[in-house]
């Protein structure tokens, strides 16, 4: 087969198999949000969330506010335009629509709201960094925690992506946090609700499901999963799919929680490759002993 019927048969693919390409035309003029882009974006969050730990300048007091600025403005210039194509992306009525002024001012309006914000997501982020800082002996610093440890910057880019979930802004959430996936390994969907000082200690192989509910001071380890049963029917899915769990939690390596209906008590321990589809009471002790999985209510204090 010459070049020519090649290029002519793939092309032909584009006409026959839909879904699986974006291809613009009078119909659907709106194009997908850049992937790129977002990855831009997150990393000036990143800075202005963190300055001086994720760029080259060196920063102070005295051009500090330069600095901000100018990644403000960055922002301001650039994630409207992903949010307002990330929501007609996903409308029917693509370019047609009559409310597009209105979708681009909305898409201002968030991302002032996300900018007014950071203040508030870097008080939590503080206490999500010290709560790893007291769990892990390991760790020399703060500072240690934030440039280096894959758990700390898979939460960071969660909290942000769940503020934009929140707003119910498609597509750009979910990006974000698999470009979190894709550099630490640990899998958080950006709808989970997620407390204060939440520790992921190592991470790699974490999974926390969309509706997963996790409360204050609660450590997972590497390879726990937080996920949902499998629905053999799309069309009747659960509202809620995924575990609740209550504060003060702690999660051992390669354990497995699943269903939305499984709540972990309050300051219960879960020892390492646990699986478990029924909920616990606070208090409660779970691990494997031999071939079974044993179950103990913990001692008062």
């Amino acid at each position: 087969m010459n070049r020519k019927d090649i290029v002519n048969n793939i092309v032909k693919s584009y006409q026959e198999i839909g879904v699986i390409n974006h291809i613009e035309d009078a119909k659907n003029s709106i194009p997908h949000p850049s992937k790129e882009s977002i990855a831009q974006i997150l990393a000036e969050l990143k800075e202005l969330l963190f300055p001086g730990f994720f760029e080259n300048t060196n920063l102070s007091f005295s051009n500090l506010a330069e600095n901000t600025e100018c990644k403000v403005n960055f922002i301001i210039d650039n994630l409207p335009t992903e949010i307002y194509k990330s929501c007609c992306w996903l409308c029917e009525k693509k370019a047609t629509c009559p409310d597009i002024e209105k979708c681009r001012i909305e898409a201002k309006d968030i991302t002032e709201e996300l900018l007014v914000y950071l203040p508030k997501l870097r008080a939590i982020l503080k206490k999500d960094a010290t709560a790893i800082f007291n769990g892990d002996p390991a760790a020399k610093s703060i500072e240690e925690i934030i440039l280096a440890y894959p758990g700390f910057l898979a939460i960071a880019i969660f909290r942000i992506a769940h503020f934009l979930y929140q707003k119910e802004i498609p597509l750009i959430p979910r990006i974000m946090t698999e470009i979190a996936h894709s550099e630490t390994g640990i899998d958080i969907h950006p709808g989970a609700t997620i407390g204060e000082n939440f520790c992921i200690d190592h991470g790699t192989g974490v999974v926390i499901g969309e509706t997963a509910i996790i409360g204050n001071n609660v450590k997972l380890y590497q390879g726990v999963t937080i996920g949902a049963l499998s629905v053999p029917d799309r069309n009747n899915i659960p509202q809620k799919r995924h575990p609740t769990i209550e504060d003060n939690v702690v999660i051992y390596a390669k354990t497995t929680i699943l269903g939305g209906e499984t709540t972990i008590g309050r300051n219960s321990i879960l020892g390492g490759n646990t699986w478990l589809t029924t909920s616990v009471p606070p208090n409660s002790f779970v691990y494997f002993t031999g071939d079974k999985q044993i179950h103990k209510i913990k001692n008062k204090k």
